[in-house]
C-alpha cells in the first residue's frame, strides 16, 4: 500500500492472503477491480511455471503456451478480510491453449465490465498468442470470448484506461520489436492507433524485451505513473519500474525510479485506488 503513490509498504507481514488450490495451483498476473455495485472481484492467471521446470530450471514455453492455464482463478471480497471461495471461470473456449494476464475494465457505457488477457488456439497450433475478451456485469455469467486485438506478431499483458474521450490500450509486443507499446482510440473496440512517440522512447530503454505487464494509476499529484515489470535480470533487480508522464494525453514517460520506493520487487498486478477506512483495515490486517 501507499499513501502517496511514490512510497510502498507490505501488508500482512509479506505474507499470502490467499493460496490456490485448484487447477494448477498457480496465481500470477493478479488483477483487483472494485465493483461499481461495491465489493472487489480478484482474478488471476492459473498457471504455475514451478511445475514445468525440467532438471536444469529450464521451461519449454510452446508447452506452456498450449497445454497451461485453460482457466482464470476468481474470488469476491467486501473488504480483503475475507474471500468467497475459489472458483476457476472456464468461459466454454475449449479450443484456447492458454489464458494469460486478465483484466477488467469497467464499459460505464454500458455498464458492464470486459475482462480482456492472451491466448493462444488450435487453430493455427497454438503458434501466435493475441488478445481475447469477455464482458459480464455481475462475474457470474459471461459472454463467449472473441478476438479483441491482434497483430501480425504476438502480443500479450494488455492494460486498458479511458481519459476524457480517448481509450488507451497498453500491451508488450513479443517480438518485432520485442517492446511495450501504447495505442490509442476513440472507441473501446478500436480501431486503435500506434503511438509512434512512446514506442521510441521504449527503443531506447536498455533491453527494452525485458519490461511487461503494463499498468497505469494517476499520482496525488495529479501526474500518471506507468509501471512496467522488469524480468529477466538478476533476481534483485526484477519488478516494477515506475514511469511518469505529466500529462492527460499519457504522453513524454519518464523514468523515475529514484522518486520510488518498494519494500521487495512487486510484479505484474493492479494498482487501485482505496478509501481512508480501507487502508486502515489493510494495515491492521493479520491472516
Amino acid at each position: 500500500m501507499s499513501k502517496d503513490g511514490f512510497n510502498w509498504e507490505q501488508v500482512n507481514g509479506g505474507n499470502p492472503v490467499l493460496t490456490a488450490d485448484l487447477g494448477e495451483k498457480g496465481c500470477r498476473d493478479i488483477e483487483i477491480v472494485r465493483l461499481h455495485t461495491g465489493g472487489f472481484v480478484i482474478i488471476t492467471t492459473d498457471l504455475c511455471i514451478a511445475y514445468r521446470f525440467d532438471e536444469n530450471y529450464n521451461i519449454d514455453w510452446k508447452e506452456a503456451n498450449s497445454k497451461g492455464s485453460k482457466c482464470l482463478r476468481m474470488w469476491k471480497t467486501e473488504d480483503f478480510t475475507s474471500f468467497s471461495e475459489e472458483r476457476l471461470v472456464h468461459f466454454g473456449r475449449d479450443d484456447f491453449g492458454c489464458m494469460w494476464a486478465p483484466e477488467v475494465f469497467f464499459d460505464e457505457e454500458n455498464e458492464e465490465y470486459l475482462i480482456h488477457w492472451g491466448s493462444t488456439v488450435a487453430e493455427d497450433n497454438f503458434s501466435h498468442m493475441s488478445i481475447y475478451c469477455s464482458t459480464t456485469k455481475d462475474f457470474e455469467a459471461f459472454s463467449e470470448p472473441e478476438m479483441f486485438f491482434t497483430k501480425e506478431n504476438e502480443i500479450l499483458d494488455s492494460h486498458i484506461l479511458k481519459i476524457g474521450d480517448t481509450y488507451h490500450l497498453y500491451y508488450k509486443n513479443a517480438h518485432n520489436p520485442g517492446m511495450n507499446m501504447h495505442s490509442t482510440s476513440k472507441s473501446l473496440y478500436g480501431p486503435y492507433e500506434n503511438d509512434g512517440e512512446f514506442q521510441k522512447l521504449m527503443e531506447k530503454l536498455d533491453k527494452p524485451g525485458a519490461y511487461e505487464g503494463p499498468t497505469t494509476y494517476r499520482l496525488p499529484d495529479g501526474r500518471w505513473c506507468l509501471m512496467l515489470d522488469f524480468f529477466g535480470c538478476e533476481k534483485p533487480k526484477m519488478g516494477y519500474v515506475p514511469f511518469v508522464s505529466a500529462t492527460d494525453e499519457h504522453k513524454n514517460f519518464k523514468m523515475c525510479k529514484d522518486e520510488f520506493t518498494f519494500p521487495y520487487g512487486f510484479k505484474h498486478g493492479r494498482f487501485i485506488e482505496i478509501t481512508q477506512q480501507e487502508y486502515e483495515n489493510l494495515k491492521k490486517l493479520a491472516i
